[in-house]
């Protein structure tokens, strides 16, 4: 897989706090491994997008990752609030995740990121085009 790295990118990961920068990097390591493992994702654009490092597929859906000083405790994976993606996590998912409305799953400095729930997340957007009309947008559900 290519990843296409706008420059301004690491410049933006720099300029996170030092407490911060493990847990956002934590976040952009589980997107690239995703994208990894999906045969349908050959490239990936990793951009700034409202300021945020921003993660995008050719057939997919806008992944934004950020931390905010007006929410100094947390920290977000953000999602297009026009598409169906949050709202079908909480229907897939329910309480293993805390959500802001339809764009984002926010997670506390402290929290332990439940890892194969979040990738499967992250494979719904990076193919978002692809699975739309899917009831579960192709996350693997018991």
């Amino acid at each position: 897989m290519k990843i296409n790295t706008d420059n301004r990118v690491p410049e933006k990961f720099q300029s996170f706090p030092s407490h911060i920068l493990p847990k956002v990097n934590h976040l952009r390591s589980l997107i690239l491994q995703k994208a990894e493992d999906l045969e349908q994702v050959d490239e990936l654009e990793e951009t700034l997008k409202w300021g945020e490092p921003s993660y995008i597929a050719k057939k997919g859906s806008t992944i934004r990752i950020d931390w905010k000083a007006k929410s100094p405790d947390q920290y977000a994976m953000y999602f297009k609030c026009t598409s169906k993606l949050v709202e079908t996590f909480r229907s897939v998912y329910g309480d293993t995740f805390r959500y802001e409305k339809n764009r984002a799953i926010l997670f506390n400095l402290d929290d332990e990121i439940p890892e194969h729930e979040l990738k499967q997340c992250i494979g719904a957007a990076l193919q978002y085009h692809t699975v739309k009309n899917d009831k579960h947008l192709g996350i693997e559900v018991d």
